[in-house]
């Protein structure tokens, strides 16, 4: 336990010193127009990679800017492309994950003029060939600020999130080949939205989020959660979960990071977000202006352990993804310093383990 609390202190006395690695996340292109706390997820077609973005908040950051734009974007050549709209209201905290083929977008929230939030239960299938929209059953529980993850190119975990009034630990599952939902075992941490998870085999993985942590003269109160959970998915049940507590990464919680997985080294990929919780504005929920963290981590399979890879150039927040398309991994739209929402498609290059 000392050693890996010296390793820990030593990662970030660099990063205090300026001396961590300086990762430099490019501009690759340029989104048709702003947007964040948007859905994303990557997909290979017949003629390589495609990245998608749904719904989300537009510069202005008002409830009048909830938006169900829809883009696409080539990573080799950085262009982008406004499609038909997600059918419906505008919405923004919805999530994406591909199986099939296909890309499911799940739930999300509306804002109406006078501030009130409303979770929807919406599930949309997305053909990504054909750009069609196709409703799917609603999810039991309507839930935005999730985390959707694909096993077996067939079922889809939503795990957590916010509904309405409060957050759930309900891991609901979507068979996308038989259009039905089912229950798994619930997330015994604390109940979170805005987390970062991935899937790598049969475990699932999910990092930090913001809870309730009280209330104060009839207001809630929330904070950042410190967290890292395991789940790993029963070979012979899909609705069986065996979770496990595992320890956390260096440094504050973080809310609305992207995360992925590098499966060729074998590790956790996580990325931006912030330290500091907010409402959908940017504001923190102390008040404070939010900033995005530009720590870019990493946790290792094989040896159980968090590293500090560098810091990125372009800090970026507000993520509802991290995705890897072949060697590079793409951060889109967003916010960045001073809650800009961004039209960026930041491109960044990782150090293979050594």
């Amino acid at each position: 336990m000392l050693r890996i609390a010296f390793i820990i202190q030593a990662c970030f006395f660099l990063i205090a010193c300026g001396t961590a690695p300086v990762v430099t996340n490019d501009r690759a292109g340029t989104l048709p127009a702003p947007i964040t706390n948007n859905a994303v997820a990557a997909i290979e077609q017949d003629d390589g990679w495609a990245i998608f973005s749904f719904n989300g908040l537009g510069k202005g950051k008002g409830w009048q800017q909830v938006s169900n734009v829809a883009f696409r974007v080539d990573p080799d050549s950085g262009k982008a492309e406004t499609l038909a709209p997600v059918p419906g209201i505008g919405r923004l905290a919805s999530t994406a994950a591909v199986a099939g083929g296909d890309i499911y977008i799940f739930g999300g929230y509306t804002v109406a003029e006078d501030g009130t939030e409303k979770s929807l239960a919406e599930v949309w299938k997305f053909d990504p060939f054909n750009e069609i929209f196709t409703r799917q059953a609603d999810m039991p529980t309507a839930v935005d600020d999730s985390v959707a993850l694909t096993y077996r190119d067939r079922y889809i975990y939503l795990l957590g999130g916010w509904h309405d009034q409060g957050n759930v630990r309900n891991v609901q599952v979507y068979d996308t080949r038989d259009q039905r939902w089912m229950q798994a075992t619930p997330f015994p941490g604390t109940p979170v939205f805005g987390h970062a998870g991935a899937i790598y085999g049969r475990s699932l993985l999910l990092v930090d989020g913001v809870a309730v942590t009280g209330q104060v003269e009839g207001r809630r109160q929330f904070g950042a959660i410190a967290q890292f959970w395991t789940g790993t998915i029963d070979a012979d049940n899909p609705a069986r979960i065996d979770w496990q507590q595992l320890p956390d990464h260096p440094g504050q919680p973080l809310y609305r990071a992207g995360a992925t997985v590098d499966r060729n080294d074998r590790r956790l990929i996580l990325a931006g977000g912030s330290n500091n919780p907010y409402n959908y504005n940017g504001i923190g929920y102390n008040g404070a202006p939010s900033q995005p963290a530009q720590e870019i981590m990493s946790y290792d399979f094989d040896s159980g352990r968090w590293r500090v890879l560098g810091l990125l150039e372009t800090g970026v927040m507000d993520l509802r993804g991290l995705v890897k398309v072949t060697d590079d991994y793409f951060l889109v739209g967003g916010m960045t310093r001073d809650q800009q929402v961004s039209d960026g498609i930041f491109r960044f290059r990782l150090p293979a383990n050594d």
